[in-house]
C-alpha cells in the first residue's frame, strides 16, 4: 500500500469536511483495507457528472488497496431521501428502483474497477427485518434530535408537514453502516446528519464507529446552483461526445478550477502547474481542452474525445464563426448578469423579451452551447462568445 500520508493528501483532497478531523489517519495506520461505504438511491435512470464527485473518491480508496461498497439503496428509495427538501418527497415504486439501480450499475464502471468494487443492496438486510426489529432500531434516536437536522427544522418552525416516515430514512442509512460494517462512509454536504447517525448506531452495536467523509455538491454549468438535471444545468455521464465538450467548454474560468480539482484524474501538482501556466500567460481556453478531453474520454474514449475536440474547433474557428466580431465590456449587476439582459446590452436582441423567444428557438449560445435555461445568470469575469441565430456573434466580457 501507499504511504499514509501520500494516501491522506489525495483521500481528503476536494473534501469538504472529515469527522473525526484525525480518524481517517487513525484508520489507515490499522494497515489493512478499509471498507468505504457510498449509498446512491436510485431515483433516476442517468448519473450525471455531479454524482461522479463521490465515485471519483471511492475510486481514489480504490487505487490504495481499499474496499468500496456501491451500495444502491433500494430500500431507502421507497421511503424517499428528505436532505434538502422543503416538503415530504415523494417515494419511487419497486419498478422505477430495479430500473434504475440497473442502469447505475452499468454507468459506475466507467469509473470504478468492475473486478474489485463491491455492489450491494440495502433491501439485502432492512427487507429481512420485522416490524419489531425497525421499532427496535427507531429506538435508538429521539424526534429532538431528529429535528436537530436543519431541514427538518426549518419544515417544523415553518409550519410544513414532517411525515414520520421520513424520520426513519436517517436511521435507515445509519443502520446501512453497521450491516456493512463501514470504516469510512462518503457523502455530499447534505448527508452529514445521516452519516452522523451511522457513527452512533455503529457505537450503539458494539462497533468502532466509521468515519465520516463529505465532499461538495459540484456547482452546474451555471455556476451558481448545484448541479441538477431539473435545473437543466447538467453534465449527463451518457451525454453524446460532442455534447458533453462543449458542455464543459462552456463553464467559467473559474469554476474550471473547481471540476479539475473534484472530477480530474490528474495530479494536485500537475494541475497546480496548469494553473500556473494559465497565470503566466496560457489562454485559460487551452485547460479547458484539457479537462474536456479527460473527461469525454473516460466516458466514452480517445478517439470520440479527440473528434469532439476538433468538431468543437472547426465549427468555431473555422467558418461558423466570423473572423471579426465585435468585441465588449459589460458591467455584472453583484457579480453576474442575466443571459437576457447580456444580450441585449451587446446588442445582439432589441429587447429582453426577443432574448427569451430566442431562447426558447434554441437560437442561442455561449461558445457554441444551445443555452436553455432563460433565467441563466453569467458570472463576472467570464470572457464568452455569445451566438444569436446564424449570424450575430460578439466576444463579451462580463466585469
Amino acid at each position: 500500500m501507499t504511504g499514509i500520508k501520500d494516501q491522506l493528501q489525495e483521500l481528503v483532497r476536494g473534501s469538504d469536511e472529515v469527522l473525526p478531523e484525525d480518524g481517517l489517519e487513525a484508520k489507515l495506520k490499522q494497515g489493512r483495507p478499509l471498507v468505504v461505504k457510498t449509498g446512491f438511491d436510485p431515483t433516476a435512470p442517468d448519473l450525471h457528472i455531479g454524482h461522479t464527485v463521490l465515485i471519483n473518491k471511492m475510486r481514489q480508496f480504490q487505487e490504495f488497496g481499499h474496499e468500496v461498497v456501491f451500495l444502491i439503496g433500494d430500500f431507502t428509495g421507497m421511503i424517499g431521501d428528505p436532505s434538502g427538501k422543503n416538503a415530504t418527497r415523494p417515494p419511487l415504486s419497486p419498478e422505477d428502483i430495479k430500473a434504475n439501480a440497473e442502469t447505475y450499475q452499468a454507468q459506475i464502471y466507467k469509473i470504478l474497477d468492475e473486478k474489485t468494487t463491491r455492489i450491494d443492496f440495502n433491501s439485502r438486510w432492512m427487507g429481512e427485518m420485522d416490524a419489531a426489529g425497525l421499532i427496535k432500531l427507531a429506538s435508538h434516536h429521539t424526534v429532538a434530535r431528529m429535528l436537530e437536522r436543519d431541514d427538518f427544522n426549518k419544515r417544523y418552525k415553518g409550519g410544513e408537514p414532517i411525515s414520520i416516515h421520513e424520520f426513519l430514512y436517517p436511521i435507515v442509512q445509519g443502520y446501512d453502516s453497521v450491516a456493512l460494517r463501514a470504516d469510512v462512509e462518503l457523502g455530499g454536504t447534505d448527508q452529514k446528519f445521516n452519516l452522523l447517525v451511522g457513527r452512533q448506531l455503529q457505537q450503539d452495536f458494539g462497533q468502532e464507529p466509521q468515519i465520516v467523509l463529505t465532499m461538495p455538491l459540484l456547482e452546474g454549468l451555471d455556476g451558481v446552483q448545484k448541479m441538477s438535471k431539473s435545473l437543466g444545468n447538467y453534465i449527463g455521464i451518457t451525454d453524446a461526445s460532442g455534447e458533453m465538450f462543449g458542455k464543459v467548454m462552456s463553464v467559467s474560468d473559474d469554476l474550471m478550477w473547481r471540476y479539475f480539482e473534484l472530477l480530474s484524474f490528474r495530479s494536485l501538482d500537475d494541475i497546480q502547474g496548469l494553473r500556473q501556466r494559465v497565470t503566466e500567460g496560457m489562454n485559460p481556453r487551452d485547460a479547458k481542452f484539457e479537462l474536456a478531453l479527460e473527461l469525454v474520454e473516460r466516458f466514452h474514449d480517445a478517439k470520440a474525445a479527440n473528434a469532439a475536440k476538433d468538431e468543437f474547433i472547426a465549427r468555431f474557428r473555422e467558418g461558423a464563426m466570423p473572423e471579426e466580431m465585435p468585441e465588449l465590456s459589460l458591467a455584472s449587476d453583484n457579480g453576474r448578469l442575466g443571459i437576457a439582459y447580456l444580450l441585449k446590452q451587446a446588442g445582439l436582441v432589441s429587447s429582453t423579451n426577443e432574448a427569451f423567444r430566442m431562447i426558447k428557438q434554441g437560437a442561442v449560445r455561449i461558445d457554441g452551447v444551445k443555452v436553455e435555461d432563460r433565467g441563466l445568470e453569467i458570472d463576472a469575469g467570464n470572457t464568452n462568445i455569445y451566438q444569436v441565430g446564424k449570424r450575430k456573434f460578439s466576444r463579451v466580457s462580463l466585469t
